[in-house]
């Protein structure tokens, strides 16, 4: 199987490079060549021009703001039969493409994988709370898959899905705009297969927007819209803050 990445971008000059090069490491590691695609959201910093220095990476401009709108484009312009979409500020753990194609190809009913972010740069007591919001949503996604035979955790910047599957659905719901999104497609995903949700198949992420809103608000906010989106179909939370640092 094949594998694209699809990585969103606005103003991530601190950390694109960094993200670039694990995914580089990683499938060195693996021996397989995957497919790079950083989409430039309305970047006012040297992101594109970083990302464009890195050897086999495609980057693309999206006009429209906002991080679906950025999904949607990586979706188009990426080939994969498999689309790993991971946020900016990512660094893959040792072994992730390994994991990803080995689950996909023991699999045939996987249509989407994903694992926890681990905040690299928060406490230890700011990720011990973030392990409990993890429990409590796992314990939820396995309760539902238990029941209904269907499951929607996925976390937003570190899941792969699978190209036909996703077409079938017609893509990412640009109507939303942040918060969400995740449980949306995870949930849109699960009618056409199993969506499975991995501890082994962990991303290091930044803690910045656990740093300047609060790590409990934060997880509330974002356990509210996960439950919300379920039972729903829309989120509760539709305003947003940008956190990424504005250029001077």
């Amino acid at each position: 199987m094949t594998l694209s990445f699809s990585i969103p971008a606005h103003n991530e000059e601190e950390t694109i490079a960094t993200c670039l090069e694990s995914i580089r490491r990683e499938a060195a590691t693996a021996g397989v060549a995957v497919e790079i695609v950083v989409v430039d959201n309305l970047s006012t910093d040297k992101t594109a021009e970083i990302a464009r220095k890195v050897p086999g990476v495609k980057v693309v401009r999206e006009e429209r703001k906002g991080l679906l709108f950025a999904r949607q484009r990586g979706f188009l312009e990426t080939n994969g039969d498999l689309i790993a979409n991971i946020d900016a500020d990512i660094k893959l753990s040792p072994g992730w493409i390994k994991k990803v194609l080995e689950a996909f190809e023991k699999n045939p009913k996987l249509v989407a994988l994903s694992g926890p972010h681990v905040y690299y740069d928060l406490s230890w007591w700011s990720q011990f709370v973030t392990k409990v919001f993890y429990f409590i949503g796992y314990s939820a996604h396995e309760i539902s898959r238990l029941f209904t035979g269907k499951a929607a955790m996925l976390q937003g910047g570190n899941f792969v899905l699978r190209r036909d599957a996703l077409e079938a659905i017609g893509g990412f719901d640009t109507t939303i705009s942040f918060y969400g999104e995740d449980t949306n497609i995870g949930k849109r995903m699960s009618r056409m297969g199993e969506v499975r949700f991995l501890f082994k198949l962990p991303a290091f992420a930044s803690g910045r927007r656990m740093r300047k809103e609060g790590v409990f608000l934060t997880g509330l906010r974002y356990a509210i819209n996960h439950f919300w989106v379920l039972a729903f179909d829309k989120p509760f939370t539709r305003e947003y803050s940008d956190i990424r640092r504005k250029p001077s």
